[in-house]
């Protein structure tokens, strides 16, 4: 692949990837802001935050269309090309950290409204538990032997 192509492909990715990181830094303080509320540190108004969640949901779905033109692109540049790109490979790194860590926080203050009973019924996981070594049954049961 040609030089300047590749430099201009990776421009826009690694710019792209920058600004998603940016939005996902913005989506971990607002978590953090909300476990602090949750945990009694502040006070908590829920429409806050899903007003809070609700702008940031254009950004994402834009960039997330993006990256699917990303992907086709990315691909076509060969194996060799691609493990030179450190700092795409950094940003990738760093960005899954990121959500990683969004995930446990949003998990965390899932568990903060269920204590205290602010989770709709609805939103409540199910009662009904799944037999130990179900899908193991399962497959023996489907299973030609």
């Amino acid at each position: 692949m040609k030089s300047s192509l590749l430099n201009e492909i990776v421009g826009t990715l690694t710019s792209d990837l920058r600004a998603f990181a940016g939005i996902c830094e913005e989506i971990l303080s607002l978590g953090r802001r909300e476990y602090l509320a949750l945990s009694g540190q502040t006070t908590y108004e829920a429409s806050e935050f899903h007003e809070k969640r609700k702008t940031l949901l254009p950004d994402i779905e834009l960039l997330v269309r993006k990256f699917r033109d990303h992907r086709m692109t990315w691909q076509q540049i060969p194996t060799a090309q691609r493990e030179h790109l450190t700092e795409v490979k950094s940003l990738f790194h760093a960005i899954q950290g990121l959500m990683t860590r969004v995930i446990q926080l949003d998990r965390e203050n899932q568990q903060a409204m269920l204590k205290r009973g602010l989770m709709p019924v609805k939103h409540l996981p199910s009662t009904k538990v799944q037999p130990p070594h179900y899908v193991t049954d399962l497959y023996r049961r489907n299973s030609a032997v």
